[in-house]
């Protein structure tokens, strides 16, 4: 297969971290990954000729604009996690002047990252995102509304990660997995309840292997139904899993018996708020209403008939090394209020 010139941003962080190391080891294409900081990358960057470094700030992506021209796919992973004034330059403007700085006649593909915060259930923009989420949520909304208005739209793929686990010694963990650990603290109590919700997770090195294959496979474009999304938006997520079922699966990993569950309904949770005067921000009271934070056809690794990595709690827990002594332990963890590249 002729080798293709990729720009990659984001790869210091724990998604990037696998998708670059996955470019690497198991492809010849041509890499540019633009960091801030070479010294955050846990992988092995020189471990094959055709991997350049590109230090700089994503603000400054006007520097590589006769590069772009020629690139044959972007994958754009770098973020702001916090800060109104770094999401939105970040997120939204920056990320839409690298992908004006692109040759829409030339370049094959862009993989963005968004988030399916900003999803519903049925896979169409969730407006209460728009309105009461995050900064983050709110610019990756923002963005998301944009894309359609570039030359270049007709070649994106949008790329909607669920609950993202990851990270090992030489990558940044996600915040997802670095609290596994903590639920040794807490599975004597859950498993007294049972509550009403649901979630899709995934593996950061399944998210890397289907960018992997989507690099070489861009997924087809077209006007969908109105209640069909376009083959190229794409949910990132295992099967769902019930809040109930992820109890469940804790308490066999660790050999905690369910005699009976109660269970916790959305009044009672709400008096516990009232009663303890709780603050909570406008969006964490939507997602606790919320409660169902599923996706149509969500897809990893085995949609495109590869072996997916981690598919189950239970590997997951496996994975991260926690077992019924583990205790929280000091990690590298993905910023929350800075920004990743």
């Amino acid at each position: 297969m002729t080798p293709k010139r990729i720009f990659l941003t984001g790869a210091s962080g724990c998604i990037g971290h696998y998708i670059a190391e996955a470019l690497i080891q198991e492809t010849n294409h041509e890499l540019y990954l633009l960091v801030r900081d070479p010294a955050k990358l846990g992988f092995d960057y020189e471990a094959r000729p055709g991997v350049t470094i590109l230090k700089a700030d994503l603000r400054e992506i006007d520097l590589f604009a006769d590069l772009l021209e020629t690139i044959d796919v972007a994958i754009l992973a770098a973020t702001a996690w916090g800060g109104a004034r770094d999401s939105f330059d970040i997120n939204v403007v920056k990320t839409i002047r690298l992908m004006s700085l692109l040759n829409p006649n030339y370049c094959e593909q862009v993989i963005y990252f968004s988030t399916a915060s900003v999803l519903d259930r049925d896979n169409q923009l969730l407006k209460e995102a728009g309105q009461l989420g995050t900064e983050y949520i709110r610019s990756k909304y923002d963005c998301l509304t944009r894309l359609e208005k570039l030359a270049i739209a007709p070649k994106i793929t949008t790329l909607f990660p669920t609950l993202v686990l990851g990270g090992d010694s030489n990558k940044p963990y996600s915040h997802l997995s670095t609290g596994l650990p903590e639920v040794v603290k807490y599975v004597d109590l859950v498993r007294w309840f049972k509550a009403d919700g649901s979630f899709h997770f995934i593996h950061a090195r399944d998210i890397a292997q289907v960018v992997r294959y989507l690099v070489d496979h861009p997924p087809a474009s077209y006007s969908a139904e109105p209640d069909n999304p376009p083959a190229n938006r794409l949910v990132l997520g295992n099967q769902p899993l019930t809040v109930n079922q992820a109890i469940e699966e804790v308490c066999h990993y660790f050999h905690k018996q369910i005699y009976f569950r109660l269970p916790l309904q959305p009044w009672l949770a709400n008096f516990f708020i009232a009663l303890f005067r709780i603050q909570m921000a406008a969006w964490d009271r939507f997602c606790l209403d919320y409660r169902h934070f599923t996706y149509k056809n969500a897809v990893n690794p085995a949609t495109f008939g590869l072996p997916p990595y981690c598919t189950t709690l239970t590997q997951a827990m496996n994975i991260t090394g926690v077992s019924s002594s583990t205790k929280p332990f000091p990690r590298q963890v993905e910023p929350l209020e800075t920004e990743k590249e």
